[in-house]
């Protein structure tokens, strides 16, 4: 059921929707700048709008094209990109065992080969192990669980900066510890995801106690369980910290080209921790 708005028309925190005070957002309506839970964005050619920014701008449409009305009223709370991720995943997944090793050779990141196809630090994220279904299974899961929310808490767009940024983050940090090793799996995304969630928890006023105990029992396991890559697991959760620091930081209207100059620059830092690594080893 949908609750009332403030009489005021703003909430009192501006980490909770203002339709849904009971909500807590990271969203931002990019037309009057209110917080929106997923329920309440609506995309728009920049970000999401809030309704009512959505009812005057339908409002002032022409009444002959009910068309463009039903396609501005569409409401933003489904996962896109999460959905989209777990079934590329899946996909190549599937192609990874009808074609033997092929497919796993060719996306799996092999850090020597970095200078030459350098796309494999993030295409890593995209395989997994064909040998082990609990390696794509977890990572999987994960997704499913923590990307709905996440995605909206911060909107589409960032939640991808929040993915990609991490996988690559996650493949630097095995180029500068485990240089020899070839690594596959979206492990350093997924534990990205959970430092992004913990920063905008912490920031929001949640309880993370939770979150903390499953990041150590999962830590934990990539340094005692043979095979796993714990250097793609410790840079993926920093990448996503950082890039989850950056949004809230930088969270108004007013503040969100220094949030993208901000975020291309800590990226422009990890490609020359790329560039600095091989410079040492030659």
């Amino acid at each position: 059921m949908t609750e009332p708005a403030p009489g005021a028309g703003e909430a009192v925190d501006p980490n909770v929707c203002y339709r849904h005070p009971g909500r807590r957002s990271f969203v931002l309506c990019q037309r009057c700048g209110r917080t929106v839970c997923g329920e309440c964005q609506t995309p728009a050619a920049v970000g999401v709008q809030c309704p009512e920014c959505i009812a005057q701008a339908v409002s002032a449409l022409p009444k002959q094209k009910p068309a463009i009305v039903h396609a501005f009223r569409r409401g933003g709370a489904t996962p896109v990109v999460t959905y989209t991720i777990l079934a590329i995943t899946l996909g190549v997944f599937v192609l990874q065992l009808v074609t033997g090793s092929a497919v796993t050779r060719a996306l799996g990141y092999a850090p020597p080969l970095t200078p030459i196809e350098p796309w494999r630090m993030l295409t890593v994220a995209l395989v997994h192990s064909p040998s082990s279904f609990f390696h794509i299974l977890f990572n999987m899961y994960a997704l499913f669980v923590l990307g709905p929310l996440l995605e909206q808490l911060v909107g589409r767009a960032r939640f991808l900066v929040v993915y990609v940024v991490s996988t690559f983050a996650g493949s630097v940090a095995v180029l500068w510890l485990a240089p020899l090793t070839f690594v596959v799996g979206a492990s350093g995304a997924i534990f990205g995801l959970f430092g992004a969630f913990f920063v905008i928890q912490r920031r929001l006023g949640g309880n993370t106690v939770q979150l903390m105990v499953i990041l150590g029992i999962n830590l934990a396991l990539g340094f005692v369980v043979p095979g796993i890559s714990w250097q793609a697991h410790v840079g993926g959760l920093l990448g996503g910290a950082v890039v989850a620091l950056i949004m809230v930081r930088t969270r108004r209207r007013d503040q969100q080209v220094l949030q993208g100059v901000l975020i291309a620059v800590f990226g422009a830092l990890l490609v020359a921790g790329t560039v600095l690594r091989f410079s040492g080893l030659g």
